[in-house]
């Protein structure tokens, strides 16, 4: 069973950035799209970014501008650079891989999932 593994995430102050990382186990193969996703307490999982195997990025207009998604396939990894960020962005950061070619931002179709890591951004 592919596994998944965030970190980075923390605390930090409104305006403030963070770099979150995600590494993904050989036996997920090699993901034709991998993407970040984040939960907040009482709403439902949402997409924020996703790349495919090629570099095609897509973003969530609530974080385009300010999160920038990349990936090292040579490596297995996925990163989210996240600058200027607002209190409402305090959730639950997930990483999330699929072998599907279709790479939207919605949830369905990802088969494999890390842990999730906080993030918490104070005002």
């Amino acid at each position: 069973q592919g596994r998944l593994m965030e970190s980075g995430g923390g605390s930090v102050q409104a305006g403030g950035s963070l770099r979150l990382s995600c590494v993904a186990s050989p036996d997920t193969g090699y993901p034709r799209c991998m993407g970040w996703f984040r939960q907040a307490p009482g709403k439902e999982r949402e997409g924020l970014a996703t790349i495919t195997s090629g570099g095609i990025e897509t973003y969530a207009n609530s974080v385009k501008g300010r999160f920038t998604i990349s990936r090292d396939n040579a490596k297995n990894t996925l990163t989210l650079q996240m600058v200027g960020l607002r209190p409402e962005d305090t959730a639950t950061y997930y990483c999330a891989a699929r072998s599907t070619p279709s790479c939207a931002l919605a949830t369905q179709g990802f088969s494999y999932w890390g842990q999730g890591t906080q993030v918490t951004v104070t005002s």
